[in-house]
């Protein structure tokens, strides 16, 4: 086969996969729609608070997985056949792929490209190309979540953890670096616009903290 067009088709088969509504198909099995739950979204913070949190944790697992199957099959790909070295050179067609994945869970094509917000999807992907700064982010996520209780922070805080992880940690990054970048600097942004909405309600004092014992609160900030 043409490697560009199957690279293509890598990316459009990440990208309908990243598709996936694990968190609607969840909520479904749990007995309910989450799209009339809470905030709306169908990510695994809301299936968390309207369904409890098995099922939330659930939700963020398969949603993480859709972003890292991809990548690592385009890493594979890459790696493994000559065909595609122009992309496979500086990381890019790892990057595309696991773009696709992303863009595939926050505008799915099954739900009328209205999907989630893009976390747990996002470490997905970088888990595959930066395992190290992705578990600086996800250890920031942490702590900020166990602090606060609020996921929109925590998450916001990781999303702007990756591209400086990925900058302090350059060495280790090259010849991928400036792909590498490009990937985490874009996810932040649009991680960032995705919660827009939170974010004006973290400046009210307004937004959803999780307590140690909410199971099926409903209100607003999803992953």
């Amino acid at each position: 086969m043409n490697p560009s067009l199957s690279s293509f088709s890598v990316c459009v088969g990440a990208y309908l996969l990243g598709s996936v509504p694990f968190g609607l198909l969840l909520g479904r099995f749990a007995g309910l729609d989450i799209r009339e739950h809470g905030s709306g979204n169908i990510g695994a913070t809301n299936l968390a608070r309207s369904a409890g949190r098995l099922w939330g944790v659930a939700a963020f697992v398969l949603d993480f997985a859709k972003g890292l199957v991809p990548a690592l099959v385009a890493t594979h790909l890459a790696s493994s056949h000559p065909d595609h070295l122009a992309l496979a050179q500086g990381g890019w067609l790892a990057l595309l792929v696991g773009l696709a994945a992303l863009l595939g869970h926050v505008f799915p094509i099954y739900l009328r490209f209205r999907g989630g917000k893009g976390v747990a999807t996002t470490f997905g992907v970088l888990a595959a190309l930066a395992w190290l700064a992705t578990a600086i982010a996800a250890v920031l996520w942490l702590v900020v979540f166990l602090v606060t209780r609020v996921v929109s922070l925590a998450s916001l805080c990781a999303a702007i953890a990756f591209p400086v992880a990925v900058l302090v940690l350059r060495a280790q990054f090259e010849p991928i670096y400036v792909s590498l970048q490009t990937l985490t600097v874009f996810v932040a942004t649009l991680i960032t616009y995705r919660h827009r909405s939170n974010i004006v309600r973290l400046f009210r004092g307004e937004e959803f903290r999780f307590k140690k014992d909410d199971k099926r609160k409903a209100s607003s900030s999803d992953s």
